[in-house]
């Protein structure tokens, strides 16, 4: 005897509509079995779920402790309209752009916003792109640190798959540069936008709705508190950072000026805390930078009121050469990031580099495709055409080629204009760690 029980023809089963196992998984976990579309592996001509969240931040906490102990996809009542979101009294607007179906899926997506009139930072700190820029870079980081602090991205965990899970609040980790992101920004009228991850809490796959009362109407609210209003940071730090940002920015746009490619100022700290910390060495173990006579150039900077001096590299062709273990890497390794402005503390602040340069190594395995590389190598076996090079899986020298052409991109000239083009056009660094010797030694 078989079981038939909401099979094909009854309308169930995988593909059905009736009361079989399909039916049962979408009652259990929400949005119809296991299928992709909530009809199990059937067709997918179902409505889009609609978002009717959003009220009052007592609302939600309302809307928490009701859905305590159901099933995993009856989070999806948290889900906002991108126009409607759930108002705190505290002075800002949560959105859910779409809550997780199931507890082992990614974290659900969150967008704070605090109005201008609200957060409260003065204009002058977002007054142009660069400002605003180095603003949100500010706010990202106390918001990190502060999530840190209060323990709020540690998950739950324990008793295996039937065990609590999830509740940890994910916020992106910041590093030494500063650099345009959009977890958080601050627009042109003041308005403040955060976006964050949220791991909803369950045990098994049921909700700890009391669990995620803890986060929304306790951690949350701490963290925007603390970190997304004007009255709440530290003002005087965070004039000190958006003027460093700004003074790099400016010093950098001041290199073609003084025909130099890069600056590196004195009392610099280089090394890193290793080569998977970007953090500085600690200073007791290092030797600060120091500039060359010949070499030293000046710059008053707008904001700090300063004289800077350090050192000038000129445009040409300059050699790094010294003993091992004498900090050539160290001085090419903060060349080649010294496109981005770095934070107050980081030790390379103030030393920048042409926004046009870029590192030049051999990448072996890399696909190059029509690429012209004839310059730099010919007379392959079996007659390959190099005039328009292509394989999917590069040597050194052929890769190393295809990354200088491929920058430059111009057409067909001599090695030495083609030297002349990659410093003037496009600052190029090379270590001889990290090329290819035989194209080195040819050429």
């Amino acid at each position: 005897m078989s079981y038939r029980g909401g099979g094909r023809d009854s309308g169930g089963g995988r593909g059905g509509r009736g009361g079989g196992r399909g039916e049962y998984y979408k009652n259990k976990y929400g949005g119809g079995g296991r299928g992709r579309g909530g009809r199990g592996r059937g067709r997918t001509d179902e409505a889009p779920r609609q978002a009717n969240g959003g009220g009052s931040y007592a609302d939600l906490i309302h809307c928490l402790q009701r859905l305590d102990g159901k099933s995993y996809g009856a989070y999806h009542d948290l889900d906002t309209p991108l126009n409607r979101g759930w108002v705190s009294n505290l002075g800002y607007t949560l959105f859910v752009e779409r809550a997780q179906s199931d507890p082992f899926a990614a974290p659900t997506r969150c967008r704070v916003v605090v109005e201008s009139n609200r957060a409260a930072f003065p204009p002058s700190l977002y007054s142009n792109k660069v400002r605003s820029i180095a603003l949100s870079d500010y706010l990202l980081r106390t918001l990190y640190l502060k999530c840190k602090s209060l323990g709020a991205d540690n998950a739950m965990s324990g008793q295996g798959w039937s065990g609590p899970k999830g509740g940890d609040v994910q916020v992106l980790e910041p590093c030494q540069h500063v650099l345009e992101q959009s977890a958080v920004r601050i627009d042109a009228k003041g308005n403040v936008t955060v976006q964050i991850s949220i791991n909803l809490p369950a045990r098994g796959r049921n909700i700890l709705g009391f669990a995620a009362v803890e986060i929304f109407s306790k951690a949350l609210p701490s963290m925007v508190q603390s970190c997304l209003f004007y009255a709440s940071v530290k003002s005087a730090k965070l004039e000190k950072h958006v003027d460093s940002v700004e003074d790099q920015s400016w010093l950098q746009r001041q290199l073609e000026s003084k025909n130099l490619i890069a600056f590196v100022r004195n009392g610099a700290v280089l090394p890193r805390m290793s080569g998977v910390d970007d953090r500085p060495m600690n200073s007791a173990q290092t030797v600060p930078f120091q500039s060359p006579k010949r070499l030293e150039v000046s710059f008053a900077l707008p904001n700090a009121g300063d004289t800077l001096s350090g050192m000038g590299i000129p445009k040409g062709i300059s050699l790094i050469c010294g003993g091992g273990f004498h900090g050539k890497s160290t001085l090419l390794q903060a060349l080649q990031v010294g496109v981005y402005p770095k934070i107050p503390g980081d030790g390379r602040e103030f030393c920048v580099t042409s926004p046009n340069s870029m590192k030049i190594r051999a990448e072996d395995g890399r696909s190059i495709q029509s690429v012209d590389i004839s310059n730099f190598i010919n007379n392959l076996p079996f007659g390959r055409d190099t005039s328009s090079f292509e394989t999917p899986d590069a040597s050194g020298s052929t890769s190393q080629a295809a990354n200088i052409i491929e920058r430059v991109w111009i057409p067909k000239r001599t090695f030495g204009q083609i030297v002349s083009s990659v410093l003037e056009m496009c600052i190029g660094w090379l270590s001889e760690g990290t090329l290819a010797p035989s194209s080195c030694i040819k050429h």
